[in-house]
C-alpha cells in the first residue's frame, strides 16, 4: 500500500515540511580548505542587535571564523575577499513555502546540471535562499533533487519536505484538478495513512488541507478528530504538521486539532474569526503568511476590486494580530505554485501590516532555524556558526525592498549565487 500511496502523492503534486531533511553538502562543493573574507560591509548579526557599521567576516571552510569591525578581524592573506562596501551581510534566508512542481523540475534525476541550477537561482537563490520547506510536490521527483543538490552536484538551498496534502472527503483543490490529492474518510484511516506516509525515507513533516476550495466558491472544512488523528499519528513519528486553512474554520480545524504551522492566512469570507490569533499563540502555532499570494492569485481570476480590498485587509490584520501577541511568523510565499518568484512585494505588504525590519529579517532567519531545527548556530552572524549569508545590496533597514537586492548568496562557505555588475 506504502508504493501506491507515495505514487498518489507525486502524481497529485501533493504539498507540505521538516526537520530531518537535507544534511551538509558535500565538502568539495562547500569550499573545504578555502578561506573566503566580505570586508567593510554592514553586518546584522542577529535580528536583534545593531550592525556592525564596517565589519568584516572570515569564513573558513563552511563555517564562519570570525566576525566584528574591520579593525577588529583579520583577514588571512590566502582569503579570497570581496568588497563589501555598500553591501550587507545578514544570515542566510528560509522560505518556507515552496513547490518544485512546474515542468522544470522533472525529471530531476537525469535533467542537467545546468537546468536544475538555473531553476534554483530564478526561484530560490538569487533572492538569498539557502533553506527550504517545499509544502508539495510529486515526492520522488523532489528526493531526487534533494540528493543532487546535497552530494554538491547542483548549488541549492537545504531542502525539507512536508508531504501528504491530505484533504477532506471531496476537498481536493479544484486547481490541481484533474489530479486528486488523498482523502482522510474518517480518524481511523487518517492515523494509519500518515504512518504510512512516514514510513517512507525523506518525509520530513505532514501537509494537511484543513480547509480546501474544492471549487472556487465551496470550502471544504476537515473534521476536527480526522485532523487530530493525523496529527497525532505525525508526533508520534516526531514530524509536525502543516495546514492550509483557506478561511476561519480551516483554521479553528487545524488549532483544535493540534496542528504546528499554518501554511497561510485565512483571508477568505466577508470577516474572519478575532479570537483565533491569541488562541494560536497560546497553542506555540507558526503562521507563514503567505500576502503576495492573495492578489497575485485573485488577479488571476479577475476577482472584483472591492474583494481583494477586503481579503488583504483580513490577511493583514490577522498578521498584524498574531505579532501584537508574540506569534511566531515564518517567511515563505508559496513560489513554484505562484510563478513571480521576486519576494520584494511580499517584504513591502509585511511591513504595511505593522512589521518592523527586525521583525522580517526574523522570519527569514532565527525563526524557522528555531521552529524547524538546524545546525547550532544557525539563522546568525557569528563566529562558529554555518556560513550560510545573504549580502545585499544597500541597508535593507531603511528601504525593506533591499531585503530582495541580493548579490551574493553564500551557503557552507560556498558563493551558490553571484549576481552580474
Amino acid at each position: 500500500m506504502l508504493a501506491t500511496m507515495c505514487l498518489a502523492l507525486g502524481l497529485a503534486g501533493c504539498r507540505g515540511p521538516i526537520a530531518g531533511g537535507a544534511g551538509p553538502a558535500n565538502p568539495n562543493a562547500t569550499g573545504a580548505g578555502k578561506t573566503l573574507a566580505i570586508v567593510g560591509a554592514r553586518i546584522y548579526t542577529s535580528p536583534a542587535d545593531a550592525p556592525i557599521a564596517d565589519g568584516t567576516v572570515v569564513i573558513a571552510d563552511d563555517r564562519i571564523g570570525a566576525v566584528g569591525r574591520r579593525d577588529q578581524v583579520r583577514v588571512p592573506a590566502t582569503a579570497k575577499v570581496l568588497d563589501g562596501t555598500g553591501l550587507t551581510v545578514t544570515a542566510g534566508f528560509w522560505n518556507a513555502h515552496v513547490h518544485f512542481t512546474e515542468a522544470k523540475w522533472a525529471p530531476a534525476a537525469s535533467r542537467s546540471t545546468d537546468e536544475l541550477a538555473s531553476g534554483l537561482r530564478a526561484m530560490l537563490t538569487r533572492w538569498g535562499v539557502v533553506s527550504v520547506v517545499d509544502t508539495g510536490s510529486a515526492l520522488e521527483n523532489t528526493l531526487a533533487l534533494r540528493r543532487r543538490i546535497d552530494s554538491g552536484e547542483i548549488p541549492g538551498p537545504r531542502i525539507l519536505l512536508a508531504s501528504g496534502g491530505f484533504v477532506p472527503v471531496g476537498g481536493s483543490p479544484y486547481y490541481l484538478l484533474p489530479a486528486k490529492l488523498i482523502e482522510l474518510p474518517d480518524a481511523a484511516r487518517a492515523g494509519a495513512y500518515v504512518d504510512r506516509l512516514l514510513e517512507y525515507p525523506g518525509v520530513d513533516a505532514v501537509k494537511l488541507f484543513t480547509g480546501s476550495f474544492a471549487t472556487r466558491q465551496s470550502i471544504i472544512v476537515m473534521p476536527v478528530d480526522v485532523v487530530r488523528a493525523a496529527v497525532e499519528a505525525a508526533h508520534r513519528h516526531g514530524k509536525q504538521v502543516f495546514s492550509h486553512p483557506s478561511n476561519s474554520a480551516g483554521a479553528r480545524a487545524a488549532l483544535d486539532g493540534g496542528v504546528d504551522v499554518l501554511a497561510h492566512t485565512f483571508p477568505s469570507g466577508p470577516d474572519w474569526d478575532r479570537s483565533l490569533p491569541r488562541q494560536m499563540r497560546e497553542a506555540n502555532m507558526a503562521l507563514i503568511p503567505t500576502l503576495k499570494l492573495w492578489p497575485w492569485e485573485l488577479g488571476r481570476a479577475n476577482v472584483p476590486p472591492v474583494v481583494l480590498e477586503r481579503v488583504q485587509a483580513n490577511a493583514g490584520e490577522q498578521v498584524r494580530a498574531f505579532a501584537d501577541l508574540g506569534g511566531e511568523l515564518i517567511f515563505g510565499t508559496d513560489v513554484g505554485y505562484m510563478t513571480d518568484y521576486d519576494p520584494a512585494d511580499e517584504y513591502v505588504l509585511l511591513q504595511r501590516a505593522g512589521l518592523g525590519f527586525g521583525a522580517i529579517l526574523a522570519m527569514l532567519t532565527t525563526a524557522p532555524v528555531r521552529r524547524f531545527g538546524a545546525e547550532a548556530g544557525a539563522g546568525r552572524v557569528a563566529g562558529g556558526s554555518p556560513a550560510d549569508l545573504a549580502v545585499l545590496e544597500g541597508d535593507p533597514a531603511a528601504e525593506i525592498r533591499n531585503l530582495a537586492r541580493v548579490r551574493y548568496t553564500i551557503r557552507h562557505g560556498q558563493v551558490i549565487y553571484e549576481r552580474a555588475q
